[in-house]
């Protein structure tokens, strides 16, 4: 048996970010769908991040210009992940609530 709880204290409605965090109780586990979320979305920024600036700082040697040039390769993949962060989220949320789910798609 499966039970969907939110935790709320106040609904601003999706335009101000409203909404808690999604809850499904399996049995005794829990699992927080939106910070499971969060975290692989703040590791993927962090990897770009990192892609970037040492992709950067590569171009500096002229022998390390390849290493360069795939950490943007990289970066900008990573780039293309973070939508598709968000849209498994919402449709994991969405499966969960069986419905529109409180939370709104812009917060991270």
């Amino acid at each position: 048996m499966s039970e969907v709880t939110t935790t709320d204290d106040q609904d601003d409605g999706p335009e101000e970010g409203g909404g808690g965090a999604v809850t499904l109780t399996l049995g005794d586990q829990e699992i927080v769908l939106r910070q499971r979320y969060e975290l692989i979305s703040i590791a993927n920024e962090i990897g770009i991040a990192l892609a970037f600036t040492v992709g950067s700082v590569a171009f500096y040697w002229e022998s390390l210009f390849n290493l360069g040039v795939t950490l943007f390769v990289v970066g900008s993949v990573m780039l293309g992940v973070r939508p598709a962060i968000r849209l498994s989220r919402r449709v994991q949320l969405r499966r969960v609530t069986q419905g529109m789910p409180h939370e709104i798609a812009r917060d991270f």
